[in-house]
C-alpha cells in the first residue's frame, strides 16, 4: 500500500524531467550534433586495413573501431549528463517549480529521486541511441551484427548515474559550473591514472623499473591506495567493452570497477538526500 502511494509522485517527476529536458533547445542541438558526428564515422568502416602485410577481416575491423567509438561516446555522454544535471535544481527553484511540487503531499526524497531517475534515463537513452547508430552502421556496411554492443551500453550507464548524483550533490554545495568542473576533474584524473597504471604494468615498463631499482619498493603506497579508491569510471567502460570483443572476465579484479562505482553511487546518494533535506525551499 505504501509503495503504491510512493511510486506515482516519483514517476510523475521523472516523466516531467524527461519531457522538460527534451524540450530544451540546447539538448536538441547537442543530440543532433553528436548523432551527425557518430554517423560520419561510417567512413572508417569502409576500405581495406593491412597489418604486417596481412589484410584484416571485417570482424576484426568492426570490433576494434566499435570499441574505440564506444569509449568516445561513453566519455562524451558523461560530460553531457553533467551539463544537464548541474542546473536542474537552480532552474526549478528560479522558475518556482520546486516550491510548487513540494507544496503538495510529495516528500523531498521523492522529488530528488524523480530528478535522479529522469536525468539518468535521458542520459542513458542519449548514449543508447548513439550506440545504436554504431550498431546499424556495422550491421549495414559490413554485415557484422553485435547485439552485445547494447548490453555493454546498458552496463556503461552506471557511470551516468554516478555523474548525475555527484553533480546534483555538488550543485547544492557550490556554484553550478564549479560542480560540473569538479566532476569533470574526477573523471579526467581517473582516466589519466588508469592510463598510467596500464602503462606501468606493461612488460617494457616493468623491465625498466627492475633494472633501475636499487632497493625493494614497498608494496603498498599512498598512490596505490588513492588509485584503488578513486572512482573507476574508465574501469567500468573497459569492463563493458570486453563484451564487444567477447573477452572473458578475470575474477574479482574485472568486476571491481563496477562495484566501486555502485558503492560511490550509494554513498553520494545518501549524502544528496540528506543535504537536500536541509535546503531552504523558497
Amino acid at each position: 500500500m505504501e509503495t503504491s502511494k510512493t511510486l506515482p509522485p516519483i514517476t510523475r517527476i521523472t516523466k516531467y524531467t524527461l519531457i522538460d529536458e527534451v524540450q530544451q533547445r540546447s539538448f536538441v542541438v547537442m543530440f543532433v550534433f553528436c548523432a551527425i558526428c557518430v554517423f560520419l564515422v561510417r567512413g572508417c568502416y569502409q576500405g581495406n586495413y593491412m597489418v604486417n602485410g596481412q589484410a584484416l577481416d571485417a570482424g576484426t575491423i568492426v570490433r576494434t573501431l566499435s570499441k574505440a567509438t564506444f569509449h568516445v561516446i561513453g566519455a562524451g555522454v558523461m560530460v553531457i549528463a553533467a551539463l544537464l544535471s548541474m542546473r536542474i535544481f537552480r532552474r526549478d527553484r528560479n522558475e518556482g517549480m520546486q516550491s510548487c511540487i513540494l507544496s503538495k503531499p510529495i516528500a523531498r526524497w521523492q522529488y530528488v529521486m524523480g530528478k535522479i531517475l529522469g536525468l539518468w534515463s535521458i542520459s542513458a537513452l542519449f548514449m543508447f541511441t548513439l550506440h545504436s547508430i554504431v550498431f546499424l552502421i556495422t550491421s549495414i556496411n559490413l554485415q557484422v551484427f553485435m547485439p552485445e554492443y547494447f548490453v555493454a551500453s546498458l552496463l556503461c550507464s552506471i557511470n551516468l548515474l554516478f555523474v548525475v548524483i555527484a553533480v546534483l550533490l555538488l550543485s547544492l554545495l557550490m556554484p553550478d559550473i564549479v560542480a560540473f568542473l569538479c566532476v569533470l576533474g574526477v573523471g579526467i584524473v581517473g582516466f589519466v591514472a588508469d592510463g598510467i597504471a596500464a602503462a606501468s604494468n606493461s612488460q617494457i615498463a616493468q623491465s625498466i623499473v627492475q633494472q633501475s631499482a636499487t632497493s625493494p619498493q614497498s608494496e603498498l603506497t599512498w598512490w596505490k591506495i588513492l588509485y584503488y579508491f578513486w572512482p573507476k569510471l574508465l574501469g567500468v567502460q573497459q569492463l563493458a567493452s570486453t563484451l564487444i570483443e567477447r573477452e572473458a572476465f578475470h575474477g574479482f579484479g574485472s568486476l571491481y570497477p563496477l562495484i566501486n562505482i555502485i558503492i560511490y553511487c550509494l554513498i553520494l546518494g545518501v549524502l544528496l538526500f540528506k543535504r537536500f533535506g536541509n535546503e531552504d525551499i523558497v
